[in-house]
């Protein structure tokens, strides 16, 4: 059964709707946000940075209304950003929020085109995502604070940073887990693990829905956290509460923060160089499985990809792997000819 959307996302899909029109944003643009969250279940930081995105928009305007912006204009608004310091991501990440809402709202306001759909933004140079080596996951794994510490809270994050690994998730897509499909009348999951058959299903970015093995060490950290999580379950618990597979200190599905914050702190008592982040480990994941199998195809399923160009990136870590062990293994390969 392919479930359908929660009251929860509809009630946050409401809020960004309130959100955007409290912030003297466009009609348009609140109902826009809105269509994101609720069908196409974009993260709430998505949502909101393209709700930044648009009153950037809105601003550059000043007054005009959306429907009579034209391709000119576009092409202003992008100067003037760039003659005020921005750079050329943060327009690229500008321009395709502003492309994106007006493919959506052009043919409901009887606008003739598009007026950002072929205004291009200056190119950047794509940067290399940051990934642990081998032996820094392991180490951030195996840090002794991970293993013998026994407190619910504890275990839990064990367990969360081993399917982090394991599966290559997102940190929107871990916290949307259910410990099984579950129907209520006030919730429906979206995002489930069955540890039967060893595979977490997800609903990614875009509506895309797929399924990843769960490695061996996370399925044993994962039994060992459900074993342990009803000390956290709240006798008042919601049907989405009861049915998250990672809950906080109170009984409710686990805050993203409360990851990001757990895991870097586990991160700097493991002696680890540097900050970790929950994408830090979604890149090693990808990087480290790319290394042993070569399977470019396979990992841009694991990974949820769209394009397979944003998987290529992580071939040049990959290279990056190999011109290290050359350089450290190859008897001339620091020497000058």
């Amino acid at each position: 059964m392919t479930p359908g959307p929660d009251s929860l996302t509809a009630t946050g899909a409401l809020a960004v709707v309130r959100t955007a029109l409290a912030a003297s944003l466009p009609e348009p643009v609140g109902l826009w946000l809105a269509h994101l969250a609720y069908n196409r279940r974009y993260s709430p930081h998505t949502v909101a940075a393209y709700q930044r995105d648009l009153q950037q928009l809105v601003n550059l305007a000043d007054g005009k209304p959306l429907e009579q912006v034209v391709n000119g204009n576009i092409r202003h608004y992008l100067a003037r950003l760039h003659g005020q310091g921005h750079g050329a991501r943060s327009l690229a990440r500008m321009l395709a929020a502003w492309r994106g809402f007006y493919k959506w709202w052009a043919p409901q306001s009887a606008m003739p085109t598009n007026p950002a759909a072929d205004v291009r933004a200056p190119k950047a140079p794509r940067g290399l995502p940051k990934a642990l080596s081998v032996d820094q996951t392991q180490a951030l794994l195996d840090a002794p604070i991970m293993r013998a510490r026994t407190d619910p809270a504890s275990i839990r994050d064990h367990a969360m940073f081993e399917l982090f690994y394991s599966s290559g998730l997102r940190l929107a897509e871990l916290v949307s887990l259910d410990i099984d499909y579950t129907q209520h009348r006030n919730h429906t999951s979206v995002s489930w693990i069955s540890l039967t058959e060893h595979e977490v299903h997800v609903l990614g970015k875009g509506g895309k829905r797929r399924s990843v093995p769960i490695g061996a060490q996370a399925i044993a950290a994962l039994h060992r956290w459900l074993d342990a999580r009803p000390q956290l379950v709240s006798p008042k618990a919601t049907d989405d509460d009861a049915a998250a597979l990672f809950i906080g200190v109170r009984g409710k599905r686990i805050s993203p923060r409360v990851i990001q914050a757990q895991l870097a702190r586990v991160a700097q008592l493991a002696g680890l160089p540097m900050h970790v982040h929950p994408h830090v480990l979604r890149h090693s994941f990808a990087s480290h499985v790319l290394q042993s199998a070569q399977d470019l195809r396979a990992v841009q399923e694991m990974l949820g990809h769209a394009n397979i160009s944003t998987t290529q990136l992580y071939t040049r870590l990959d290279f990056q792997h190999l011109a290290h062990a050359y350089d450290a293994a190859h008897p001339r390969a620091g020497r000058k000819s």
